[in-house]
């Protein structure tokens, strides 16, 4: 079996955080998120790994990042998302700046990822026992009359802000851990008497312990052939209510296949304490989280 890869999403602009979130430093030693998610990565076991951006922020991209790789024992591939990579017969609706979402995202390591890969997201901190959970369960499975994937899960008060409403896959679990349902919801928030979300303007309650998806799964390149597969459905079923601002998620494909027996999708449980930077003010919190994480010995200054 093929050593399992490493898929790093960072096609994202950053709008709600007002800059290239992806590479901006968070500790005194110039380190950015994407150091620490690879530092872990490594010591758990991956070698190649993949970014998936923008053309237009290649050259930016590039300049913090090259140097940040050079040295490490890794293979690095560059794919790139595009508003105009679609399927033949397909435009670009007028207006539209937005990426087309997660989904899409990965479809376009088709040819590319050609291993079990794990996939995170660039401004997301997961922790170093999940990189070796999830790399574990790559490196001891494979599809056979069901394509078998996997996700991290963390708990959502572990995973929210109080700066502002965040995207979170809401999990459902089955006696025997396994995901049995995934929804996407889009605003999520803190409130004085807990979490909540909301949708067509009421807002709902949700357990402090329940389990979400932060973007880390695990997959077989069998995931990518079904993402391209049904992009055209959904641009078919979407465009029409929303060519501006509808997304592809990657949830919304591992749910379809799960609903239709093709998937099985084990839930691999996770304590640690999510950080991310959706928010400019979400920052202070994350460099202080580094310096403590350093303090601990969990990471050195340097790596």
């Amino acid at each position: 079996m093929k050593n399992p890869e490493l898929v790093i999403m960072a096609a994202g602009m950053g709008s709600r955080y007002g800059g290239l979130k992806q590479i901006d430093r968070v500790d005194d030693n110039g380190h950015i998120i994407i150091d620490y998610s690879i530092y872990d990565a490594v010591r758990a076991g991956f070698r190649d790994i993949t970014f998936i951006i923008k053309k237009e922020i290649e050259a930016d991209f590039r300049e913090v990042m090259d140097p940040h790789l050079a040295g490490k024992d890794i293979n690095v591939k560059y794919v790139f998302q595009e508003l105009d990579k679609l399927p033949a017969g397909y435009k670009v609706p007028a207006g539209r700046t937005k990426p087309w979402g997660t989904a899409h995202a990965l479809l376009c390591c088709l040819g590319t990822v050609n291993a079990p890969f794990a996939v995170i997201n660039a401004d997301d901190y997961y922790g170093a026992n999940a990189f070796v959970k999830i790399y574990e369960f790559l490196k001891n499975s494979q599809d056979d009359s069901k394509y078998h994937y996997a996700m991290v899960g963390y708990k959502i008060k572990n995973t929210v802000t109080e700066q502002g409403t965040v995207s979170r896959g809401v999990c459902q679990a089955d006696e025997n851990g396994m995901l049995s349902s995934i929804v996407e919801r889009t605003k999520i928030g803190v409130k004085d008497d807990g979490i909540y979300f909301t949708e067509d303007g009421v807002d709902y309650d949700l357990d402090p312990e329940t389990l979400v998806s932060m973007n880390l799964w695990g997959f077989t390149p069998s995931y990518l052939e079904e993402a391209n597969k049904r992009f055209a459905k959904f641009l078919d079923e979407n465009l029409p209510k929303n060519p501006e601002k509808c997304e592809y998620f990657l949830p919304s494909v591992v749910a379809e296949l799960i609903d239709e027996g093709k998937a099985d999708v084990k839930i691999l449980d996770n304590s640690d304490k999510w950080y991310g930077v959706t928010y400019k003010e979400d920052k202070v919190e994350i460099v202080k989280a580094f310096a403590e994480l350093k303090a601990k010995g969990v990471y050195p200054d340097n790596f």
